[in-house]
């Protein structure tokens, strides 16, 4: 079995290619120890002790290293521990479950604990729809994902996840390219904000 590695926007994280689907629907991240005690894998990543993020995408696994650490000496260690976990063919998660809970229509879609206004819920059907097939798209490609949040008074809420989160890139992306996107074919978006 070979990994691929490959860079992300973000310096600190790297993006693992098993070359093998990793999960079955939606994407999963940790972004603590204790996150990381539902997953076996995530958990092994953590105590490499150098890793404080691991994310789950349909294909991949990005890993977030800690400030001040080289990937030199980081990179062979989660390889090795990616290689261990998938010639095993252990389970993803405790209880043998590989599908995620970061995908669209869950909890997440919440905003401040309330539903989007049923009002607008054609606006909000072309958001989602250019999200997942526009932008979520290429922001796996950076090995991360990005999840809606909410749509109030021509505001669109996201939270970006993966290399993306934390990657000093992301706030460009937010404003430039995806606000840009939105505002150009849902004319009453007015701003796009990290959640």
């Amino acid at each position: 079995m070979y990994i691929e590695t490959e860079a992300t926007p973000n310096p600190s994280t790297l993006k693992f290619l098993p070359g093998r689907q990793v999960m079955t629907a939606g994407t999963r991240e940790f972004t603590s120890p204790e996150a990381a005690e539902a997953s076996p894998l995530a958990q092994m990543l953590f105590d490499l002790g150098d890793v404080t993020g691991v994310f789950f995408g349909a294909d991949f696994v990005s890993v977030t290293a800690a400030p001040g650490v080289e990937w030199a000496s980081l990179k062979p260690q989660v390889v090795a521990v990616l290689l261990d976990h998938f010639i095993s063919e252990a389970p993803l998660f405790n209880g043998g479950d590989a599908t995620g809970f970061s995908v669209p229509g869950d909890v997440d879609d919440l905003l401040d604990g309330q539903a989007d206004d049923p009002a607008h819920a054609d606006v909000v059907a072309q958001i989602r729809d250019l999200i997942d097939t526009r932008v979520r798209p290429a922001v796996a490609n950076d090995g991360g994902d990005i999840i809606y949040r909410g749509f109030r008074e021509g505001v669109v809420y996201l939270t970006m996840q993966g290399a993306c989160s934390g990657c000093p890139s992301s706030s460009a992306t937010l404003k430039h390219g995806i606000e840009g996107l939105l505002k150009h074919y849902v004319p009453e978006v007015t701003e796009v904000r990290a959640a």
